[in-house]
């Protein structure tokens, strides 16, 4: 596939903007190439307090751009630069020739992140990197830190309810997920159902929830999917499956209990209404040698979008560990 070439030579300085969220500053990487056509991602920032030259990354996940900003409050917490990518196709990036959020492999992705760890060495003086990711964002940063071709910068993996398998009765995962995978082989534009509304209602504050963001970049109900990106999506779980090898620390956050939706109820608020927890704790462990993995009781499926109790919990969890993987002389390896 045709993609992203780092440059040898850094580059001009970045051109920093004040960022839509209040505090934060945005750049945008131009000269991606896709199969359909010129592709972008932006990168948000916001600097911490005192000089250091460890910084997070964040990926964010389907139907998703970074507004979270109950995580950057930890990271900033706990002494570090925050960065976080929206990656080709979502949200600030994304162009009108793009279909939103979709694509036919996830190695695009990877090469994103090359492109937002080569600008922060070459331009932020950042020298090592926490990865971050939330849900599929957390399927491509484990990943980047199984075989992406800068994984020695990472000093550690945080993973937000990552994505790790589909969230299907087992008979569809033996009957529908292979017809569906294969049907994106040969038609990647079929459209197949996706996400219902419930999820979104929980969380934007016009509707039953605290928060508020960009429903063009995020939708209530979600984008549409299609067979190629399911496609793309079962091949990575196949390669969790068969096992990763992150040789760095691993801090897995999630919900403690799922639930199904189709319409919003008050369950939604305190459990995972997009994936089964069950899949994460099972396949978690494969992950690499040194992963630490908690359940949140009332947590969601984005634990920093949670009610205030699990929020908390999330953030000082998230902040400790930090705190450990990014001490001078902590041990990556």
């Amino acid at each position: 596939m045709t993609g992203l070439v780092l440059p040898g030579e850094p580059g001009p300085p970045l051109s920093w903007q004040p960022d839509l969220l209040n505090g934060f500053e945005q750049v945008t990487l131009c000269g991606v190439v896709a199969a359909d056509g010129p592709a972008a991602i932006v990168l948000v920032r916001r600097r911490a307090r005192s000089p250091t030259d460890v910084a997070v990354l964040h990926l964010h996940g389907f139907v998703d751009y970074f507004f979270q900003t109950p995580l950057a409050d930890a990271v900033a917490d706990a002494g570090l630069h925050f960065y976080a990518v929206d990656l080709r196709r979502h949200g600030r990036a994304l162009r009108p020739h793009q279909r939103p959020n979709d694509t036919v492999d996830l190695d695009e992705y990877l090469q994103d992140v090359d492109r937002a760890l080569q600008a922060l060495r070459a331009h932020e003086g950042v020298a090592s990197v926490v990865l971050g990711g939330h849900s599929t964002g957390g399927l491509v940063a484990a990943l980047y830190a199984h075989r992406g071709r800068s994984r020695q910068l990472l000093r550690g993996v945080f993973l937000n309810s990552p994505f790790l398998d589909m969230n299907l009765p087992r008979w569809q995962q033996h009957t529908v997920e292979p017809a569906l995978a294969w049907l994106g082989r040969w038609a990647p534009n079929w459209r197949i159902p996706g996400l219902t509304s419930a999820y979104g209602q929980s969380l934007h504050a016009d509707h039953h929830g605290q928060w508020r963001y960009r429903t063009d970049w995020k939708p209530i109900a979600g984008f549409a999917v299609h067979a190629g990106w399911f496609r793309a999506i079962h091949r990575a779980h196949a390669e969790v499956a068969r096992g990763l090898a992150i040789d760095v620390p691993c801090l897995v956050l999630h919900a403690q209990r799922s639930v199904r939706q189709r319409r919003w109820s008050l369950a939604v608020m305190h459990a995972d209404a997009v994936l089964n927890v069950t899949d994460i704790e099972r396949l978690a462990p494969r992950l690499g040698a040194r992963v630490e993995c908690h359940a949140l009781a009332d947590a969601i499926h984005d634990v920093m979008l949670s009610d205030t109790a699990p929020r908390l919990q999330a953030q000082a969890l998230l902040r400790d560990w930090l705190r450990r993987v990014a001490a001078p002389g902590a041990a990556t390896g």
